[in-house]
């Protein structure tokens, strides 16, 4: 199995909901397991067992890095939390956007009142343009997310103080 191949698998099982996969191919063998933890947020882990094709080894033990990369943003949640603040996440991998087009002024900006159902933000996903509305009502306290940028599912996008 190519280290492409292998990329593009744990690509697949991160939009899914399987937890475990085991892929053996002639004398090559691969483990592909994500773990949920309670909020949702998963984290893959790879398992590759070579036994002659040594080659694939150091690529397969790579991948877990730059995929586990996002973990490291979830300290900012209970830390709002904490503090009662509601943390505003997305629902899905995509691109955010604050505005409805690049000539157009933002949804939302900080210190704005917001209103349940309010539309904060558009999330690209696949070429379909998905607002993002608000749970709750209250003072818009954060914008964590950058415009334009890549985000994944679970990721805070913004943090409201409820009113």
């Amino acid at each position: 199995m190519e280290y492409k191949q292998i990329q593009e698998l744990i690509k697949t099982i991160n939009k899914s909901n399987i937890s475990e996969l085991s892929i053996e191919e002639g004398d090559f063998k691969i483990t592909i397991k994500q773990e949920f933890s309670g909020n949702a947020h998963y984290v893959p882990m790879v398992q590759a067992t070579p036994v002659h094709h040594t080659h694939l080894a150091a690529p397969a033990h790579q991948a877990p890095a730059a995929i586990s990369a996002p973990v490291s943003e979830k300290p900012a949640a209970p830390a709002a939390a904490a503090s009662n603040l509601i943390t505003i996440k997305s629902p899905m991998i995509g691109t955010f956007y604050r505005s409805p087009s690049p000539d157009k002024p933002v949804f939302v900006n900080v210190g704005d009142e917001i209103k349940a159902g309010q539309v904060l933000c558009i999330i690209e996903a696949m070429k379909l343009f998905n607002e993002i509305e608000s749970e709750v009502g209250g003072r818009l306290v954060k914008v964590v997310a950058d415009d334009s940028s890549p985000v994944e599912y679970d990721q805070p996008l913004f943090i409201i103080e409820p009113m």
